[in-house]
């Protein structure tokens, strides 16, 4: 079975106090650093390289992955040599805030091949605004120190913006800033105000629809260059697979929520990393083999979710290219229990916008996509 998991490797423990945090509450003042056990680190290792199929895909994030210390992602990298099957490919990933980012973890990422994402809002009145310490102090310097340190080994990584009112309508700057430093994989996604582990309560959203739509439109007129982009930026590239009719390898644009599985820190499980409450726990990799969570009466009621979509996305023209986004996006305010995504109305702007543009992108790509089909045959 083809699957990944994302470690929450150090639970909610973090050494910023970014306000707009979907996850952690210890506001930059973590009590202690929860790192898995030795047991439970070697169990959930053994049972996913067992059974993940020729390909395994291990996210660690936060909190601050960093916190676990340099030593306890050397144990997690030999004990992947030692218990992946012949021929298995291994791909970790690794979400931090760059902060501690040294030259010793940038050697690391690099000969062991980690991509590293890095959270990064724009220039410096735009990152400090909201990625702050528990001092309030703002990050920016040190995150891009720790990129520094990146771009001098040769690592790779990409960079992870968080589209608020801090920058929503500063696209064309934010991505001046990106070419400026040569930063040519980036990903943007929406500021929302909820907690993961509190799934009930209806999303807040710091932007509205429109000002998300008029972004997406402002930065693909950056990226687009007369046809011949030279930056990937995710959100872009997906729905280009997804008009060139391959597979987008986001979740939100998939007819159905990818397999995978979080793994918190103490080994319990839970669907996705936007359902963390307690009625999303599927059990702990303590007492049950990592392949058997999807069987479970839990995963079938999360899986149900997305493909559960209002009768206004069925009859949708984009549908084939948004799917209906997010489910957890479609708690707002007082919305009835089969409202579309917030975001709607962004991606139906965006869309209507750019679908020529995007047409043109797509069709030499559908046409060598045909011809290598063909000489298969």
């Amino acid at each position: 079975m083809q699957y990944g998991i994302m470690w929450k490797t150090v639970s909610e423990d973090c050494n910023l106090a970014c306000d707009y945090c979907y996850y952690s509450r210890v506001l930059g003042r973590p009590q202690g650093i929860r790192t898995p056990s030795p047991a439970i680190l070697e169990k959930t290792l053994r049972d996913y390289l067992a059974t993940c199929g020729p390909v395994a895909s291990i996210a660690w994030q936060g909190g601050e992955p960093l916190l676990a210390g340099l030593p306890f992602f050397q144990r997690v990298v030999a004990l992947e040599g030692e218990l992946a099957r012949p021929r298995t490919t291994i791909s970790n990933a690794v979400q931090t805030n760059g902060v501690l980012i040294n030259q010793a973890w940038a050697r690391f990422f690099l000969q062991y091949r980690f991509l590293v994402g890095v959270s990064l809002d724009g220039p410096q009145t735009a990152h400090d605004a909201h990625r702050v310490d528990a001092g309030g102090r703002g990050t920016f310097d040190r995150v891009m120190r720790g990129i520094g340190w990146l771009e001098q080994v040769g690592a790779d990584f990409n960079i992870l913006t968080v589209v608020g009112p801090h920058n929503v309508g500063r696209g064309g700057e934010l991505m001046a800033f990106y070419r400026e430093h040569g930063f040519r994989w980036i990903q943007f996604i929406p500021q929302m105000a909820f907690q993961s582990q509190t799934v009930d309560d209806p999303g807040i959203f710091a932007i509205s629809p429109q000002a998300y739509g008029d972004f997406l439109c402002e930065v693909f007129d950056v990226w687009y260059r007369d046809g011949h982009p030279d930056t990937s930026i995710r959100f872009f590239d997906n729905v280009v697979q997804s008009y060139v009719g391959l597979q987008p390898d986001l979740c939100t644009m998939r007819k159905h929520c990818p397999a995978h599985l979080i793994v918190e820190s103490n080994g319990d499980l839970y669907p996705c990393d936007f359902y963390i409450g307690d009625e999303w726990r599927i059990g702990n990799v303590a007492d049950m083999a990592l392949a058997d969570a999807f069987n479970s009466e839990v995963y079938h009621r999360f899986a149900d979710l997305k493909p559960d979509l209002p009768e206004s996305c069925q009859r949708c023209q984009w549908l084939a290219h948004c799917r209906g986004g997010c489910p957890r996006n479609r708690q707002w305010d007082d919305q009835p229990e089969h409202a579309a995504d917030y975001f709607c109305a962004s991606f139906q702007q965006f869309f209507a916008y750019a679908n020529q543009r995007l047409e043109r992108l797509a069709a030499p790509l559908r046409r060598a996509r045909t011809q290598s089909l063909l000489q298969r045959i």
